[in-house]
Order: C-alpha cells, then sequence, then structure tokens
C-alpha cells in the first residue's frame, strides 16, 4: 500500500477523553475513530491488526477441529427466556422489539442460539463430539463504556461452543481449546497467562482467563511464585487459615466508648490492638436485600465470592444511607450482634477470639467478642480478596499480585444450557440425554487493544510482528530525487512479490514527520531509503521493537529481510 493512498489520519495531540495508552494510541495512529459512546469505526491499518488476529484465531481453531459457522446477532427473546437468562443477564442486554412487537436482543453471546441449533439438528452419539465457533459483531449495553476498544458496547469477538455425550469428552474439549488459546495468544506473540475464573453470568462450573500482562490491565491477578497456581482476584484463594494451637479462653464483653472513631485506623490506634484483632461489618445490597459480611479489619470483600455464596444476580456495596436505613447505625459503628439482617463470615473471622468489632451504637465498640457466644452467622465462606502475605493454596508459596487484560476465556458449561432448552440425542442404548458444554471465547478486537497495552513507548505503538497490519514500511526520504525514488519502488515490489505486507511512505513530507508516523504506527521493521542511499548505496534498517538499526546494500535488503521475517513468524507457530 502507498501512503499517499491510505487513509490514515493521524494526530498529533491526544484526545482529552482518551484514558488508557492503548486508547490514545489508536485514536493518534488513525486505526480508530469513535461514533458514539463505547462503538467505534474500524480504519483500514486497525481493521488490517484485527483481520491479523482472526485469521490466527481461525487457524488453530481448525486445526483444533472446529468448525466455523455464523450466527444472527439479532436473537429472539423467547430462547433467553427459555434458558432463564432473559432477566437473569441484567441491563447490558439490549433489548428491543420489532414492528410486529415481539421482543429481541442484540446478542452479547451465542449460547442459547449454539444450543437451538443443536437440538434441532444433531438427534444421535454419532453427530458428537461437535465444536462450532464464529467470528463476529457483539454488543453489551455497559452502563460506562470505556478505554477504547478495551470495553466498548460494540465488539469483535470469537466465540466457540462444545457439544459431547459425556463428561470425559466434555473435558476433553475443554483441554484441547485450552492448548489451542495458548497457541493463539503466543502466535500473537503477548506475553499472557491463564488463570482460574469465576464463571459469571454465562454459567458452568470450571473456567479460565487468559490475561495479557500489563501494568495498565483492569484486573488483578493472583500468581503463585513457585508453581502453576494462578487466578483471578474474583476466583484467587489462599492456605486456608490454621486453628490456633491453643485456643484462648473467652474474656467478659466488654463496651468501650470510641468518640468519633469510625475507620479501622483510628479505632485500632485508639484501643492499641492491630487491624487483625478487629472484624469490620461491611452491608451489601444483594439484589437490593441487605446482607452484613464480616471480615477482619486488614482484609477487604471479594464482592463475587459473595454474589456466589449468596447465588445473587447482582451485590454492591450500600452507601451510609442504605446502611442507617437497614441497620438504624451510622457507618463505622456497626457490629453483628443484635442485627437483623442477614450476616455472613469469612472464614478466617471464624477462628478468632476476644476479637473487637462495632457496637451498634454511635462512639461506641464492643471488645471480646466472640462468634457462637455473642452472635450467630447464616453462613461461613472465603469471602475476601487475596494479599500478597497470603501464601499459595495449592503449594504454600508466596503469591505475587500483577496486572491483566482478560482476552479469553474457557468455561465448562456443563449441561445448564442443554437442560434448560431440553437439548437432548440418543446415546448408544438409546435413551435420551442431554448435551454436555463447553463455550470458548476470544476478544478480537481487545486482543489489539492488549497487544498495544503491552507492547509501546512514548513515540507510539511497537506492533508484535504477527499482528501488525504492516510488516515493514519503506521511507522515501526524498521524493523528488529520481534514484532515491527508484530504489524505494523496487523494495516496495520486490517485498510485495514476496508475499511481506509492505506500506511505502511516498508522501512528500520532511524526514522528521516520516520517522514520527512510522513510529506511532508500530510497524515493526522500518526501512530508509535516503542520504545513506545516495552516498553508499545502502538501505538502512531499523527494528521498531528495539531501536536496532543496520545498513545493507539495495539488492540484498529484500532477501535477508523476508527470510527473517518468515523465520521469526514460522517460529511463533
Amino acid at each position: 500500500m502507498r501512503y499517499s493512498q491510505l487513509l490514515l489520519p493521524t494526530l498529533k495531540e491526544t484526545p482529552a477523553d482518551a484514558e488508557v495508552v492503548s486508547h490514545q494510541l489508536l485514536l493518534r495512529a488513525g486505526f480508530i475513530r469513535k461514533i458514539t459512546s463505547g462503538v467505534y469505526s474500524y480504519l483500514p491499518l486497525g481493521l488490517a491488526a484485527i483481520r491479523n488476529v482472526e485469521r490466527i484465531v481461525r487457524e488453530e481453531m481448525n486445526n483444533a477441529g472446529a468448525q466455523e459457522v455464523l450466527l444472527p446477532m439479532v436473537q429472539p427473546a423467547d430462547l433467553w427466556q427459555e434458558s432463564g437468562r432473559w432477566e437473569k443477564y441484567g441491563p447490558e442486554l439490549l433489548r428491543f422489539k420489532d414492528r410486529h412487537g415481539r421482543e429481541s436482543c442484540l446478542g452479547p453471546t451465542h449460547e442459547e442460539v449454539i444450543t437451538d441449533l443443536i437440538r434441532r439438528e444433531v438427534h444421535s452419539y454419532r453427530g458428537l463430539p461437535l465444536n462450532l465457533y464464529q467470528i463476529q459483531t457483539k454488543f453489551r449495553d455497559e452502563i460506562r463504556p470505556r478505554f477504547g476498544l478495551m470495553r466498548g458496547r460494540e465488539f469483535i469477538m470469537k466465540d466457540g461452543y462444545s457439544f459431547d455425550a459425556d463428561e470425559e469428552g466434555a473435558n476433553k474439549a475443554y483441554e484441547t481449546m485450552h492448548y489451542a488459546y495458548h497457541r493463539v495468544f503466543q502466535r500473537c506473540g503477548l506475553k499472557f497467562r491463564a488463570v482460574e475464573a469465576d464463571t459469571g453470568s454465562i454459567g458452568g462450573n470450571f473456567s479460565h482467563e487468559f490475561m495479557v500482562l500489563a501494568d495498565t490491565g483492569e484486573d488483578t491477578l493472583v500468581i503463585c511464585k513457585k508453581c502453576t497456581y494462578a487466578a483471578n482476584m474474583e476466583k484467587a484463594t489462599a492456605m486456608p487459615p490454621a486453628a490456633p494451637a491453643t485456643q484462648a479462653a473467652p474474656l467478659p464483653l466488654e463496651k468501650k466508648e470510641t468518640p468519633g472513631k469510625r475507620k479501622v485506623e483510628a479505632v485500632t490506634e485508639f484501643l492499641g490492638i492491630t487491624p487483625k484483632e478487629l472484624v469490620k461489618t461491611m452491608v451489601y445490597l444483594a439484589d437490593g436485600k441487605p446482607v452484613a459480611v464480616l471480615v477482619r479489619g486488614d482484609h477487604e470483600v471479594q464482592p463475587v465470592k459473595l454474589k456466589n455464596l449468596l447465588g445473587a444476580i447482582e451485590v454492591e456495596m450500600a452507601d451510609d444511607k442504605q446502611v442507617f436505613d437497614a441497620t438504624g447505625v451510622p457507618t463505622g459503628y456497626l457490629g453483628p450482634i443484635g442485627l437483623k439482617i442477614r450476616v455472613v463470615a469469612d472464614r478466617e473471622v471464624a477462628l478468632m477470639k476476644n476479637f473487637v468489632v462495632g457496637g451498634n451504637e454511635k462512639n461506641f465498640h464492643l471488645l471480646n467478642v466472640n462468634l457462637g457466644r455473642d452472635f450467630e452467622v447464616e453462613s461461613v465462606a472465603d469471602l475476601r480478596m487475596v494479599t500478597e502475605e497470603d501464601r499459595c493454596p495449592v503449594c504454600g508459596a508466596e503469591l505475587n499480585l500483577t496486572r491483566g487484560i482478560e482476552v479469553g476465556h474457557i468455561f465448562k458449561l456443563g449441561k445448564n444450557y442443554s437442560e434448560a432448552l431440553n437439548a437432548v440425542f440418543l446415546d448408544n442404548q438409546g435413551q435420551e440425554q442431554h448435551f454436555v458444554m463447553g463455550c470458548y471465547g476470544i476478544g478480537v478486537s481487545r486482543t489489539v487493544a492488549a497487544a498495544i497495552e503491552q507492547n509501546h513507548d512514548k513515540d507510539g505503538i511497537i506492533f508484535p510482528l504477527p499482528i501488525a497490519p504492516f510488516q515493514v514500511i519503506i521511507l522515501n526520504l526524498s521524493p523528488n530525487d529520481e534514484a532515491i525514488t527508484a530504489a524505494a519502488e523496487q523494495l516496495y515490489n520486490d517485498f510485495r512479490g514476496q508475499g511481506i505486507d509492505v506500506l511505502l511512505d511516498d508522501r512528500d513530507e520532511r524526514p522528521g514527520s516520516k520517522f514520527k508516523d512510522a513510529d506511532l504506527i508500530g510497524i515493526p521493521f522500518r526501512l530508509m531509503v535516503g542520504k545513506s542511499f545516495a552516498k553508499d548505496g545502502v538501505v538502512e534498517i531499523r527494528r521498531r521493537a528495539t531501536g536496532e538499526t543496520s545498513a545493507l546494500p539495495l539488492a540484498e535488503v529484500v532477501p535477508a529481510l523476508a527470510a527473517q521475517i518468515r523465520t521469526e513468524l514460522t517460529a511463533a507457530v
């Protein structure tokens, strides 16, 4: 492609509403343009990078035995009502009515549609196993779309679904996809980690997220420094607490005035104790109903763990007014004794003795409180966020908390959807059985954004070679010089003849502008045809990722660089 003919509207200034690096650079580099909140147009280079990710995904899915289909984006409400997700999915599901008053939605995912297809078309175990996938536009009506392609409302996604006759087959399909996903992200040239994850609104009983490691990631990952244990914060757990070797005798309950001491730090300093000797009473609204959650003073509640314990659709922390309305106690002095709302406790609280809690009265706390003697709870579970002070639940080693961006998610769905939609087949005994399913997603457009979050510098994007929109950019630094222009044209045509994706910057612009634009758009190899060629007959080659430069005679450039590109791409495979 010639730069002079390319739609590539780069920007010198960073748009004010672009918060994260990938959003800033995708806009500045002319890869995307916003049309409305959370919805973007993909310009030629942005689409080229997306198509490269799609190509890798297709190759690995096909190699794994999956078959590509294309399902409708508009889905009828009755399928979602049949599965029970029409109300459960929440406001992110964009619902509408057609001219006949029939309710439908824009598909955020396709479990219902694919299950309906298979229940109509596959009736015998002889048609199994089956693994189908698509690459398609999805829509989720996010309440706060942000960060460009990282969390938009409309996005490009690969979703796949496996159907098996039994758990053994489903487990095999899951492992096949687990391996294929590793291949996809390795081939994309990304540093990533597969971590245990919550299944969320998709359902099922087991899942892994594939996380691109990046300091700017939205998600916190918990990774063992010694073994293979890795999980996101929603799923992560720590080594279970051990009961004390000797149990402290319960001391008499004591009421203590703590004037104006509402925060953990203020209360513990005033009483001369550590946060580990205090229990916080946090009020959450679970589907609108208040529930008190007890955690140690130095810990924080993990809302997804709480939601799963309660079987709730939505959980959010109550504000000060909601706390007072539910308990009659101002925030900061709340405790579990005498509460009239549901109370649950983190498992570490159950092992504590003689701890401090709020006195359910302004300016007072209670000392020497004991679970069982002074109050009861509805249930005890792991309800807190893991910290770096915790130890690995598998091997007991130290844990590392890092940041990541979710780009893929695989689930063991089991029979959730096949039972809900009564999708059955006849087994080899002629008996009806429900399909055992799996679900496998990759955020294709999000992968491009994540790659930029992981690979950039102050000058712009640094694309991994496998997903770069072009592999080589040639800078004609003297468009009015016939010899230099002829050399640049020869390189351009020869690279194209070798099947290399090449961009020729033939614009009548200053060299400095061309250098800046080349760095901004992040093409892996930059060739400079200018003074060095005019003087010594050599072409300068610069690697975007490292800044390394070299020079070769004109005749040697294409054979050498084309061979290097093929070698690197082959190594990634």
